[in-house]
C-alpha cells in the first residue's frame, strides 16, 4: 500500500522509519519531509496547510492511507477535507483538535465533566489579567490559548516575569491572541501518556516523559522538547486506571456529546500529584519528541494498527512492546528557542551508522547542494533503545560525539530523575 504522512520533522522522521519496516508498505510520500526522510521515502515539497493541493496529489497517486503528524492541520480541518473527498486519513476531526487547538475549550470539558486539572482564569486584556495576578500566589503558569508549537506557556515566579509573559502572548508572539489562561501552579512530576483510538475504542500506547526546558537541571526557557525517555518512570496499574477513569474517558465522552469521536492518537500531558493525575494539556497527535522515544519500542505493525483505527476495528488488534528503555536526546542549533543560523551544514552524518536499537532521526533538517543542512531549532534526534536508560543514555552521547558538530547544543542530563 501507498503511505503518505504531513509534516517535516523528527516525529514524521521516526513515523516514516517505523511504518517502513512494515511488510505492507509499497511506497512512502513525505509532505514536505526533511533530508532524513528522504533517504527511506518521497519527499514532495507542498505545503501542509494547503489542502487543496495535497488532495490533489493524493487522488493522482492513489494513496490508500493519509497520516498526519503536526497539529496545525489537524486543528484547520484537514481529516474533515480529506473525508470529503473518500480519502483515508487518521487524526481527529476538526471539532476533536480543540482539545489542542484551544486550552479553553479543554478547560471547559474538564469543568463540566470534573476532570481534575489546575485552577484556573481566562482573561481577554491585558489589564484584567495583570489585575488577577495581584491576588495570586507565585509561582503562576500563563498561557496563550492559541497554538504555540509548545512554547507558549510560561512559569512566572513574579510580577514582573508576569507582565512580560502577558504582554507578550497579546502583543502576538504566538499569532494573535484573543484570551489567556492563568492557572495555578501544580507542585508534582510531569509524565506524557499517550492512547489510540478509532472513535469507538481506545488503547493505551504507552508513556514518556519530556523535558521541555532548554538547559539542564529543567532551567531556562520552555523548548519544543530537548529530550525524552520511555515508558516514565512513575506508571504503575493504578496510575493507569486512575487516569483512564478520570481523565481520559470523560474526555471522549464530552467530545461524543458535541457529536464528535475521537480517532487518532491523544497525548495527555499530566503532572502527577501524590499518584494522582491532574490534566496539564492534550495534544491531538504523538507528542515531538516522544513519539521518537516510544515508537522504536512498538513490536506490533504500525500500519495494522493505524488501518484498524480507520477502520473502527481496533477492539481486535494487539499492541505488544518491546521490554526496553528508550532514550531520545535532541541536538539543537546554537541559539535555539530564539534566534539561530538556518543553512549552516551538519558535517559527519555519512560517518554515522547507528547500531541494532540506535536510531538517527532529522528534524530540523534539509538537503541543499547534495549538503544537509540546518532548516529549524531542534535540528537532529538521537534515540538508543536499551535495558536500561543508563546505557540508553551513554549510547547516544557516543553517537552525538562522532558527529562533532561546533555549531549545535544539547542537554548532557535527559533522563536524570530516572538515571539518578
Amino acid at each position: 500500500m501507498k503511505v503518505g504522512i504531513v509534516g517535516s520533522g523528527g516525529r514524521e522522521h521516526a513515523l516514516c522509519a517505523i511504518l517502513r519496516k512494515s511488510s505492507k508498505i509499497s511506497e512512502i510520500f513525505c509532505f514536505p519531509g526533511n533530508a532524513g526522510t528522504s533517504t527511506i521515502a518521497q519527499n514532495i515539497d507542498l505545503d501542509a496547510n494547503n489542502f487543496e493541493d495535497l488532495k490533489n496529489f493524493v487522488l493522482k497517486q492513489k494513496i490508500d492511507l493519509m497520516i498526519i503528524g503536526p497539529e496545525k492541520p489537524l486543528v484547520d480541518g484537514i481529516v474533515d477535507y480529506f473525508e470529503k473527498y473518500k480519502i483515508k486519513v487518521f487524526g481527529p476531526s476538526k471539532i476533536a483538535a480543540q482539545l489542542e487547538g484551544s486550552k479553553i475549550f479543554t478547560k471547559k470539558i474538564c469543568q463540566k465533566y470534573k476532570i481534575p486539572t489546575a485552577k484556573f482564569g481566562i482573561f481577554q486584556n491585558k489589564i484584567d489579567s495583570k489585575k488577577y495576578l495581584e491576588g495570586c500566589n507565585y509561582p503562576a503558569v500563563i498561557k496563550a490559548d492559541n497554538l504555540a508549537s509548545g512554547k507558549g506557556v510560561y512559569i512566572c515566579n513574579n510580577q514582573k516575569e508576569s507582565d512580560t509573559a502577558i504582554n507578550e502572548i497579546f502583543d502576538g508572539k504566538f499569532g494573535e491572541a484573543k484570551n489567556i489562561l492563568i492557572e495555578e501552579f501544580l507542585e508534582g512530576e510531569e509524565m506524557s501518556f499517550f492512547i489510540i483510538s478509532d472513535g469507538k475504542t481506545f488503547k493505551c500506547f504507552s508513556t514518556a516523559q519530556d523535558h521541555k526546558r532548554v538547559f539542564e537541571g529543567d532551567k531556562g526557557k520552555n523548548t519544543g522538547g530537548m529530550g525524552a525517555y520511555s515508558p516514565s518512570r512513575l506508571i504503575s496499574e493504578e496510575l493507569e486506571e486512575k487516569i483512564l477513569k478520570k481523565i481520559i474517558k470523560p474526555t471522549i465522552l464530552g467530545l461524543s456529546e458535541l457529536n464528535s469521536n475521537y480517532r487518532g492518537f491523544l497525548y495527555a500531558g499530566l503532572m502527577i500529584v501524590d499518584n494522582d493525575p491532574y490534566l496539564i494539556e492534550y495534544n491531538v497527535r504523538m507528542g515531538d519528541p516522544e513519539c521518537q522515544t516510544i515508537l522504536p519500542r512498538l513490536k506490533s505493525d504500525l500500519v495494522k494498527i493505524i488501518n484498524s483505527c480507520c477502520d473502527e476495528t481496533l477492539d481486535k488488534t494487539s499492541i505488544e512492546w518491546e521490554d526496553k528503555k528508550s532514550l531520545c536526546v535532541v541536538l539543537c542549533a546554537k541559539g535555539y528557542p530564539d534566534s539561530f543560523q538556518k543553512g549552516t551544514e551538519i558535517p559527519n552524518l555519512s560517518n554515522i551508522l547507528p547500531d541494532t536499537g540506535d536510531y538517527l532521526f532529522h528534524a530540523g533538517t534539509k538537503k541543499k547542494d547534495n549538503k544537509i543542512v540546518v532548516n529549524g531549532g531542534r535540528v537532529l534526534n538521537f534515540v538508543s533503545v536499551s535495558n536500561d536508560f543508563k546505557t540508553a543514555r551513554e549510547k547516544v552521547h557516543k553517537i552525538i560525539e562522532k558527529v562533532n558538530w561546533t555549531d549545535g547544543f544539547y542537554r548532557k542530563d535527559i533522563g536524570y530523575k530516572v538515571i539518578n
